[in-house]
């Protein structure tokens, strides 16, 4: 007899987060993967023991308690969860409509609604994402999967057929040979193209908190799409997350990345960030004709310099810079804090990052590096 695959427990516990987070409750990614480690600190089979890790991890005021308790009622049942399995678990039905396409459900009648979605779209993508309130989180965090990074092309060593160009010698002349002698068709040939690696230095520190659920998102797109793409995460110290963000599903892939970093929300040393990931990675080929994206307000706990110098050798090893700030894109801002003044000159397109729309457009500076 076959034995039935058990599910995943982290699988189980995400999916009640989300739950939380459509709900209208202000679940981070941050908060996820605080869940995931008290529960497996309790264990998961005492019903109680998950009820309190969630309640102390996932909720942020007492007016999120009826709405976590029912949840959690509809989610995991009334009974307890055995080690490792899942036991008659009720998924709560669906009560916000996707924002994805309704077309091929939707009458002729319910134009309007289809309309009125679409420009909620619209306005979504074009707001700040550290103001968001968790229900609009929730909804962006959806469309993070209508991005479509492409990868900047490079020439290759390699040459390829063409239909005009330089003449290719030896294939002309295997086509006379064919012919035995006779003339044939000229053949010709060009360098051909191959992807150039994308790295991606993203900002974790306290002052850029609430974007660093967005950028990693954003990070776990181009993963996931295109190839030779690498991840670091800059705070106190780098952290390499590239494997973390091989996950298929973008909420079990930020709550893996969390497990991988241990510096959120912390201090932030962005020039000697920059310096480890040129000593131990950069010079080594990763950085070489590479296009290197740093998302970063400027703010360096350290002295300028140190981010100059960095910023200087990481130009002198790239194919292209490219820096996202979220505060470029916001009315009346001016590049003076002192890591940006020392970083600009080194730096090939300054760029906001503060909204899915900004976040378009840095896409397409990336391709077209």
């Amino acid at each position: 007899m076959t034995q039935q695959a058990e599910p995943d427990v982290d699988e189980l516990l995400l999916g009640f987060a989300r739950a939380l987070r459509a709900a209208g409750i202000n679940v981070t990614a941050d908060r996820e993967r605080t869940f995931l480690v008290a529960a497996a600190t309790v264990g998961m089979g005492e019903r109680t023991g998950v009820y309190w890790a969630g309640r102390s991890t996932l909720t942020s005021t007492p007016a999120d308690f009826p709405a976590y308790d029912e949840l959690f009622e509809r989610w995991f049942g009334g009974e307890s969860i055995p080690q490792g399995r899942r036991v008659d678990i009720q998924r709560p039905p669906v009560t916000q409509a996707p924002l994805g396409d309704t077309e091929g459900e939707a009458g002729d009648g319910d134009a309007d609604t289809i309309q009125a979605r679409s420009s909620a779209q619209e306005v979504l993508r074009h707001r700040d994402v550290a103001s968001l309130s968790a229900a609009d989180r929730a909804a962006a965090a959806r469309l993070f999967a209508s991005l479509d990074p492409r990868s900047p092309l490079c020439r290759a060593r390699r040459h390829v057929r063409a239909s005009s160009g330089t003449v290719d010698g030896p294939a002309t002349l295997r086509e006379q040979l064919r012919r035995m002698g006779e003339p044939g068709r000229i053949h010709h040939r060009r360098r051909g193209t191959r992807p150039r690696r994308i790295v991606l230095l993203i900002d974790i520190s306290g002052s850029m908190s609430p974007y660093a659920d967005s950028l990693l998102r954003l990070a776990h797109v181009f993963v996931r799409t295109v190839p030779h793409v690498e991840v670091f995460t800059m705070g106190t110290r780098l952290t390499h997350v590239t494997r973390a963000l091989t996950e298929r599903d973008p909420d079990r892939a930020l709550a893996a990345a969390g497990r991988v970093v241990p510096d959120w929300s912390g201090g932030t040393r962005l020039g000697e960030a920059i310096g480890a990931f040129l000593d131990r990675w950069g010079r080594r080929g990763m950085a070489r004709g590479s296009v290197v994206v740093v998302f970063s307000d400027g703010w360096e706990r350290e002295g300028p310099e140190v981010l100059g110098e960095q910023m200087r050798r990481l130009s002198a090893l790239s194919h292209r810079v490219v820096w996202a700030n979220p505060h470029r894109g916001k009315d009346g801002y001016q590049p003076v804090q002192q890591g940006i003044v020392a970083a600009l000159p080194h730096i090939d397109d300054f760029v906001a990052g503060h909204s899915l729309a900004a976040f378009e457009e840095l896409i397409e500076v990336v391709a077209r590096a």
